[in-house]
């Protein structure tokens, strides 16, 4: 998954895949230790795909990233 892909997704959709990947890597690392898992790089993607949501999210929760919801403007916090 590519993070121009994710970009253009909205927050509540990214925060469902988010959830989506940690089960997905949780069931992964299980696997891993029980032996069943043939294809090792699959944790690997897994995890970075997780890093990637994780970081566009906190990207919009402090407003360096517009969210595609709002029109794509970025809102301007005076201190």
């Amino acid at each position: 998954m590519r993070a121009l892909e994710l970009k253009d997704k909205s927050t509540d959709a990214l925060q469902q895949r988010e959830e989506s990947l940690k089960v997905d890597v949780f069931n992964l690392k299980l696997k891993l230790a029980t032996e069943q898992l043939t294809n090792t790089a699959k944790l690997r993607t897994t995890k970075r795909d997780l890093a990637r949501i994780k970081t566009l999210l906190r990207e919009r929760q402090l407003g360096i990233v517009p969210d595609p919801e709002s029109g794509g403007a970025v809102e301007d916090e005076e201190a």
